[in-house]
Formats: structure tokens, sequence, C-alpha cells
């Protein structure tokens, strides 16, 4: 969330911003009740003082003096019952309203409000030409024996599929390879509970807002995490770290869910867009400061565009416009990859930047070397996820024979195999 000094001192900035990013929210409403909040509490601090004092005084008092006095007393007891009452119900709605007031975003993030208005910042590669018409990856992944949707629908209903054979070992083995690439820089491996607690959904900016997206278990209060950036984000809440050992970079390895609510009739065909998936997430924390926050942000995205590169994909890099940012982010890049089925770039990648907006939420700070204690700055990005990323994969290494060309980098994943080929 943001600091509420940073939003009275800056209101008109702040709800310039607001907009930009198409929400709507009464913030001179939400100054009013921090005004409301603050007076309450000087309110509930004075008093108490004053029947400490005046407790203390009682000892010393007699007959109708002490009897007037424990009956201001009692009013005063009553008084702050009464204040404490308006300052709890202030502060909650003090407080979900401070949770729906949107991160700032970055002064470079372009502007814009729909994924058209995204910024094309680079490419790579150059997009295969057929001498033969080309498959999609369901008409590839249905002739090779190793995408089944349809047996996936009937077990858990659309957006769902199975991956067998050379399918599953298809994807561990890019999952090993981007997992391999990301450790070999530094970065911890983790597998984290993929079951949370309503706060690491709430810290990491996903409630309120995202509920309709999630798949929730009412009965023990837990939530399906859709990106691993969730748990491992979490993983240093109410924690003070130290300078000296930031950043932190973490490798999340886990299954995602998302229920794709808003998303009906879009990228339905194949396993473009699915409840299930399974992704490498990078999570860093560093320390407070913008520019180092950029250059971290430029750092994750090098290295998810050498996972790419490795593959031999060409792709493109978007900054996504300010409409699209969402909730926590100040800035996102989004990696866009060659898919010939739809001859366009479909998103395979996203990496973003809070500053400290996830980490004011998840209190997590370190102690700089001056000895001050401040929130640190968070950033995530995707290394890799399947099956979206088998779509590019099938789809540009295939062969007029109906065979799929394995990648150089996966083939000592596969026992040295170089291509997938139909089944006699």
């Amino acid at each position: 969330m943001l600091d509420i000094r940073f939003i009275r001192e800056n209101l008109d900035y702040v709800k310039k911003q607001v907009a930009r990013k198409g929400y709507d929210l009464d913030l001179d409403a939400l100054v009013s009740l921090d005004e409301r909040r603050r007076s309450l509490i000087t309110q509930g601090e004075s008093l108490r003082a004053e029947q400490k004092k005046r407790s203390k005084e009682l000892g010393k008092l007699k007959g109708d003096e002490k009897q007037s006095a424990l009956a201001a007393l009692k009013e005063m007891s009553d008084r702050y019952k009464v204040m404490s009452e308006e300052l709890r119900r202030v502060e909650e709605k003090f407080n979900d309203m401070m949770l729906r007031v949107p991160n700032m975003p970055a002064r470079d993030a372009p502007d814009g409000e729909t994924e058209e208005d995204n910024l094309e910042v680079k490419r790579w590669g150059e997009p295969r030409e057929f001498d033969f018409e080309p498959l999609d990856h369901v008409q590839l992944g249905e002739s090779l024996g190793i995408i089944d949707i349809k047996r996936g629908v009937k077990i858990s209903g659309t957006r769902s599929y199975v991956l067998k054979g050379d399918g599953a070992l298809l994807e561990w083995a890019a999952l090993k390879y981007a997992l391999d690439t990301i450790v070999s820089k530094g970065f911890v491996p983790m597998v984290a509970p993929i079951l949370v607690r309503d706060f690491a959904m709430v810290g990491t900016a996903f409630y309120p807002g995202g509920e309709e997206d999630a798949y929730r278990c009412e009965r023990d209060e837990l939530n399906l995490v859709g990106t691993s950036e969730v748990p491992v984000t979490s993983y240093h809440s109410d924690e003070i770290l130290d300078e000296k050992d930031l950043p932190r970079r973490y490798a999340g390895i886990s299954s995602c869910f998302r229920r794709e609510a808003g998303t009906y009739g879009k990228d339905t065909k194949g396993v473009y867009r699915v409840h299930q998936f399974q992704k490498i997430e990078q999570v860093v924390f560093c320390k407070n400061d913008v520019e180092e926050s950029a250059r971290m942000h430029e750092y994750i995205l090098a290295n998810a565009e050498e996972v790419v590169q490795g593959l031999g994909l060409p792709y493109r890099v978007v900054s996504v416009c300010v409409g699209e940012l969402g909730m926590g982010r100040a800035k996102q890049y989004d990696i866009e990859t060659w898919m010939p089925s739809r001859n366009s770039y479909g998103e395979t990648h996203s990496a973003s930047r809070y500053h400290d907006y996830q980490a004011r939420r998840l209190n997590i700070r370190y102690r700089d070397s001056e000895g001050n204690i401040r929130f640190v700055h968070t950033l995530n990005n995707t290394v890799i996820a399947s099956p979206r990323i088998l779509i590019p994969i099938l789809e540009n290494y295939q062969n007029a024979d109906g065979s799929v060309t394995i990648p150089e980098v996966l083939r000592p994943y596969m026992n040295g195999r170089e291509r997938i080929e139909p089944p006699r």
C-alpha cells in the first residue's frame, strides 16, 4: 500500500495517477477518514493520560471529593469506550480504503488503457517462414499423442488438459532448463506452499479486488495461488532484513491456479489460457531505492530473455501501459513470443516491480547501513510458464513430416533425443 503521508502531501498527484490506472476512488473521503482517525487517537491518548493522572490523585481524596472524582473517572472511562469503538470503526474503513488505493505508476510507464496501448521496446529473432502448411499446437499435440484436451475437459471442465508421454517430458525439460539457468545466477530455489492464508493474498495485492480470479477453499480459509510470487514474497513478512544481505533472490517453483474470471471467450483454444499450470518465478527483494529497483527490473527481464533466446524462439518485449498495470505494479514488461498459429506474438512472461507497495502490506523491512529501518522494494518475473511456453516450442519447431524438433538446450533433459516423432 502507499504511505498515507504521501497521499496527504501529494493528493492531487495521487488522484491523477489513480485515474490514469482506471480506478475510481474517493481520495478526499480517505483523507477525511485519516484526519478523524488521527484526531480520535490524539483524543484517546489525552483522555487516558488524564485518567492516569486522576487515578494517582485518588488516594489523597476523601469523602465527597473522592466520590466526585470516582464519578468523573467513570464518565471518562465511558467516554473512552465510546471513542475506542468509533476509532475501531473508522480504522476498519480506513484500512479497507487504503488497501484499494493502487500503486503509483513509474514515471516512464506508457499511457494507455488496453493492451493495444502497450509500447514495444525491442524484438529478438525472426519469425520462421514455413515451406509447408504448419499446424497449430492443438493439432500437433493430438497427432503426436502428447496433449489431450478432450479428456482433460472430461476430468476437470473447460480450460483443462492432459500432457502425456513426450508432452509431459517436454514440459519438465523446459522447467528444469529454466530453473538451472536461474539458479546458476545465484537465485535460491524455493518450493513454497501453494495454499496460502488471506494475509499473503492481501499482502501481494491480489486481494482485495482479485477474489473472483482465485480458487478459495472456504472451509479452511486458504487460497490456491496463481503464482509463486504470493508465498515467496510473503516468506519474509513481518521481518527486518539486513542491508548487506540485499538483494535477496529466489526462484519459486510451483503449480499455479487461476479461474480466469472475466476472460470467457478469450484465448479459449488449446493451452494458452488454462486453470492450472507450472511456473518458475524470480522474486527479488532489494534496497528502497528507485534506481536500484529499476536496475533489478532490467536484470530479471534479461534473465527471462536469456531463457527464451536459449530456446531459439523469436519474441518482443513490451512496456505495459498504465491502464493494464493492475493494482500493485509500478511498471511491467511483458515478453511476447512468436506463435505461428496466431501469426502474432503471445504473452509468455511478465516482469513487474512494485517499489515498497507489497512490502508495506507485508511489513517487510531492512536495516540500512546507518541503522534506519526501511521497507524493501519487491520485484518478480516469470522465468518460464508451462504449458503456455509449449505453444511456441511446438509450433516453431514443427517439421513437414509431423514431427517436432526438440530445442537443443532441452535435449540433455530428454536423454539426448532430437525429435518428438508421431506414433506409428
